[in-house]
């Protein structure tokens, strides 16, 4: 259902689970749609994170940092009852890191706020992943925003034990955009009951099966693929010297968000989400501290096509 607003084409709204990163060297902000919102908001996006937080020191401290990076305060509601969401994370002697999402905490617990889904209406994407769809509050308001939003772009982001494919199926089929990598793409084919043959064949499905039109597939150091209807799109990755993978999908993420939205071209679309990809692997967690001409220095340096 649209209504009489005209869409805000720099602005996107990031739904979901906003929380603390807890790692063995201390805490980040950190959450997937919040990863997204930040380094969108750092390519000059007017990117807003909606979520929930508890009132409690953890959720205040949550809210100054987030204040400080420039996110409405309105836009992370307070839950009186439940704590603010955190996660333990620990990284495999490959780098790859490990989560314990702690549950239930107050992002659980999204409430359709009074303006919510005309705000919405009025911006011109919508990002969202599954895990927020693990509660029944968060998950009716998720599919009621879905209802107003324009774009939108789903990042499966599949987490253990929250893989209920009855939902995610139900997302995929509202999903203008989907994004994921290989193991999340045979996690769906498996869903489905589907063997895997081709790369190219599983994406021809999901796009027939669920008539979506636009599918991402990120490979780490192996490049990612776009693909747009019936055309896709190579983007070799960019050599970095990794500090850790955290929020790396994310960063890629915005970066292609960022430039679909301006309606560039594929090739310069997967440029910007291959590049910021990389630039945040190179620094240390999903939401390092950096401005944009860090990021263009960075690129200038590792190619020489614009951004």
């Amino acid at each position: 259902m649209k209504t009489d607003f005209q869409v805000n084409n720099d602005r996107v709204f990031c739904y979901g689970e906003v929380l603390w990163d807890i790692f063995p060297d201390g805490a980040r902000a950190g959450g997937a749609p919040f990863n997204v919102a930040y380094n969108l908001k750092k390519m000059g996006v007017n990117s807003r994170a909606i979520s929930r937080i508890g009132n409690d020191d953890l959720g205040r401290q949550l809210q100054s940092k987030l204040t400080g990076w420039g996110f409405p305060e309105s836009d992370l509601q307070i839950d009186a009852i439940q704590p603010t969401g955190t996660v333990l994370a620990t990284f495999d002697a490959h780098g790859e890191a490990q989560y314990d999402i702690v549950a239930p905490v107050a992002w659980d617990f999204i409430e359709n706020t009074p303006g919510l889904f005309e705000e919405v209406n009025n911006a011109a994407a919508f990002v969202f992943g599954s895990l927020i769809a693990r509660s029944v509050t968060s998950r009716s308001t998720l599919f009621a925003l879905l209802e107003a939003s324009n774009l939108k772009v789903f990042d499966i982001n599949l987490r253990e034990p929250y893989c209920d494919f009855a939902i995610i199926n139900q997302l995929l089929h509202k999903a203008d955009i989907v994004k994921m990598n290989k193991a999340e793409m045979r996690r769906v084919l498996e869903f489905m009951g589907t063997a895997y043959t081709t790369e190219y064949d599983a994406v021809r499905y999901i796009q027939d099966h669920f008539s979506v039109n636009e599918i991402l597939i990120s490979k780490g150091s192996k490049g990612a693929l776009y693909y747009d209807g019936h055309q896709d799109y190579f983007a070799p990755a960019i050599p970095v010297t990794v500090k850790d993978t955290v929020g790396s999908g994310d960063s890629f993420l915005a970066g292609f968000i960022s430039k679909r939205i301006q309606g560039a071209s594929p090739e310069d679309i997967m440029l910007r989400a291959t590049a910021l990809g990389a630039f945040v692997t190179s620094q240390e967690g999903a939401c390092p501290e950096y401005t944009f001409a860090d990021f263009e220095n960075f690129v200038t340096h590792k190619t020489t096509t614009s951004i």
